[in-house]
This record gives C-alpha cells, structure tokens and sequence, in this order.
C-alpha cells in the first residue's frame, strides 16, 4: 500500500469525504480534521466526528469506513456534503458524486484516492483536557467530537484521469 502526499494539506485545505455504511443504507460528510500514521506498528486513519453529525451513528454502528480525497473541481460537492444533513435529503443526488460499493463500506466514483478503514478504536474528546481556547472556539453549543480510529485495509486509486 502507498500512499504519497502532503499529509497536512490533505484534509485541511483538500478537504475529505468520510463515509459509513453498506451501499444500501450510508452516510457521508465533510471533514477537514484528520490525521494519518502509524499506531500498534499498523497504518491508521483518524478522523473526528460530532455526536449531533448524522454520520455519527453510522460511524458507530459500521465495523469499516472510508476516508476519500478530491481534486478541486469537487469542491462543490464536498460543500454540499459538509452542509446538508443526510437525514433530511440524498446527499449523494443533491452532491451529484457517484456512490460506489466497496463491499465493507462505500466511497464515489470521483475520488482520487479512497481509504478503506477498519475501525479499531473511538474515544470521545474530553473537554476538561482541552485547552480553553479550544473550548470556545469549538465547542460552546455541542459536545466534543468522537475520533474514529480505523485501520488502513486498502488504498484504492480513483481512476485514470
């Protein structure tokens, strides 16, 4: 598996697509904090997820997940997928991304690169361990994210652009 990027720039300013579920039943939104390592010596991907997201349960309820990456004629997509909440309407039609069956999980046809992740571990972010700052800028009127770590099971390329 091979991966090669600049791992800081990839979910901040690129901005990611996280998604939990079977092709049937899923769940997609916009994350822009993230992170990518190694821990248990095994490739990992982090990502943090509110309780209020809709993606929250699918994330909990989902033994696999995805972490996917666009190139910028997306990013209207990835905004709709960031804005509107999957349980009121069909991000993937309203987004206008193609949804594809990974089997364990699901990602779209316009990726440049998908991530299939076995979800190893979450913890929930602990405010009383947080820098005030952070507290304020984030978290005055919900509660702290959750992070989702997963396991990288497969790197898969989009394809030939």
């Amino acid at each position: 598996m091979e991966f090669n990027t600049d791992i800081f720039s990839q979910y901040d300013k690129k901005w990611a697509l996280v998604s939990a579920g079977t092709i049937q039943k899923h769940n997609t939104m916009t994350v822009s904090w993230g992170g990518m390592g190694t821990l248990w010596s095994r490739p990992m991907v982090t990502v943090y997820i509110k309780p209020c997201r809709y993606t929250y349960g699918f994330m909990n309820d989902n033994e696999y997940f995805t972490v996917s990456f666009y190139p910028e004629e997306c990013r209207k997509a990835l905004g709709v997928m960031g804005k509107l909440s999957g349980r009121d309407v069909d991000k993937d039609k309203e987004s206008g991304l193609t949804p594809l069956d990974l089997g364990k999980a699901v990602t779209y046809k316009e990726a440049e690169v998908t991530i299939l992740c076995r979800k190893i571990y979450a913890q929930d972010l602990e405010s009383d361990r947080m820098p005030q700052d952070v507290i304020e800028r984030y978290y005055t009127e919900e509660a702290p994210h959750r992070m989702f770590i997963g396991e990288v099971i497969e790197i898969i390329p989009g394809e030939a652009r």
